[in-house]
């Protein structure tokens, strides 16, 4: 849990989900039906986006123990390439 509060995705998915849910009352305070449907979708898209972003990063986490060499990446995004102890993956791009 201490990760998540030093991340800047989760401050800023809180960010926008306390502005989406801000956005919904002013609406509900105002009568204003399509400024509320607009705060609760995007506060659940905020949510829906940070789940996403997260298994994607989690997905392409590497284990720090097994890596010899940190991934190569060419400014292009044509090779990457990352050591680890005992062999070598190429993604053949």
């Amino acid at each position: 849990m201490r990760n998540k509060l030093t991340s800047r995705k989760f401050w800023l998915s809180i960010a926008a989900f306390l502005g989406s849910i801000g956005a919904s009352i002013a609406g509900i305070v105002t009568g204003e039906k399509w400024i509320t449907v607009v705060g609760t979708v995007c506060a659940m898209l905020s949510a829906a986006i940070y789940a996403a972003v997260e298994a994607y990063c989690d997905g392409n986490c590497v284990d720090q123990d097994r890596v010899d060499k940190f991934v190569s990446v060419e400014a292009d995004g044509s090779t990457c390439t990352t050591y680890f102890k005992d062999a070598e993956v190429d993604d053949g791009k």
